[in-house]
């Protein structure tokens, strides 16, 4: 006969209040609501209604998370060079905006809400710029040194002192392979993607960013599944997106990405999350947009403006898997 007194396991631990702290996996008994806890993955895979920003514009940048997010730049009838920032719940103008107000330009996405980076797109004049400037948390600053290719429609990665430009439009040329890194100062080309596109997103930081999906032609109009990886020397090409687009959005790290709405000709909702080897389809967005700002990770991200018959101001808040403390139950 089997013996088993030897055997033991964990002890639960038992607590009047639940953990400040808790670890993965862990579990605990709560003597003040007498219920048996465990902190897990919780998967919602859903997006949710945020609060409007307070300027309606397609053509943005954004960065930073879901609970601190910068909106700014755009286009809505005339160039947006006004800055917003999000709380969780809603959006604050703040007085300084752009010294150049632009649509079409990137941003390092990787950047918190007080240290942030935009540069390139078209300025006011209707002309590529190459303008550069990084924000403190309060204000801009212009940057003496531009991009070498001026540029719109491209897309960005990385953070305020270490970013990455890639993709875009520079007429006459439709689409452009040209990558530029930036160290604080001063831009400088790397080496190019291997599709040329467009409308492009991307999203990670200066030594492992990814590139994906966009615009591949004019006339007729030709859109993108093409993602690349990029390890601080060259982009590579891996396992391509479900769903074809241009002008949609992003967040994440190469590891762990999302990627939401967009064209394709017509407006698409998809969102399809990457996990460094390939891209999953999920939960649709409530509105389908095109050049709309994007910021957070994969797991909390947002995603706000952009156009569909006009540009618009609606937020959305996407939930993903997350740990969090559930009550264990028998049947």
């Amino acid at each position: 006969m089997a013996q088993y007194t030897g055997i033991q396991g964990q002890n639960i631990l038992i607590v009047s209040s639940d953990p400040s702290n808790p670890t993965e996996g862990q579990i605990w008994y709560n003597t003040t609501t007498n219920l048996l806890k465990g902190y897990a993955n919780v998967v919602t895979n859903a997006w949710a209604a945020g609060g409007n920003l307070n300027t309606a514009r397609q053509e943005l940048t954004g960065f930073g998370t879901q609970t601190a997010g910068l909106a700014t730049s755009g286009y809505n009838g005339s160039y947006v060079g006004s800055t917003e920032l999000y709380n969780g719940t809603s959006w604050t103008s703040n007085p300084t905006g752009l010294n150049t107000s632009r649509a079409g330009g990137a941003g390092a996405t990787g950047s918190p809400q007080t240290a942030g980076l935009v540069f390139g797109g078209v300025d006011s004049g209707g002309n590529p710029t190459g303008a550069t400037e990084s924000w403190n948390g309060s204000s801009w600053t212009s940057s003496p040194a531009s991009l070498n290719t001026p540029r719109f429609y491209q897309a960005g990665s990385g953070t305020q002192t270490a970013a990455l430009s890639f993709g875009g439009r520079t007429p006459p040329t439709f689409v452009v392979t040209d990558s530029e890194s930036w160290n604080g100062t001063s831009w400088t080309a790397t080496p190019t993607l291997n599709t040329a596109r467009n409308l492009l997103i991307g999203f990670g930081i200066q030594t492992a960013s990814i590139a994906t999906t966009g615009r591949l032609t004019a006339s007729p109009a030709t859109f993108s599944t093409a993602t690349e990886s990029w390890n601080g020397t060259s982009w590579t090409s891996v396992n391509s997106t479900n769903t074809s687009r241009q002008a949609g959005a992003g967040a994440g790290i190469q590891t762990a990405g999302i990627i939401f709405s967009g064209q394709n000709p017509g407006l698409i909702a998809s969102t399809e999350l990457w996990n460094g080897t390939s891209w999953s389809p999920t939960s649709d967005m409530a509105t389908a947009r095109s050049v709309l700002g994007g910021a957070g990770i994969q797991t909390s991200a947002l995603a706000f403006g952009g156009a569909t018959t006009t540009h618009v101001a609606n937020t959305e808040e996407w939930t993903g898997t997350n740990l969090a403390t559930r009550t264990i139950t028998t049947s």
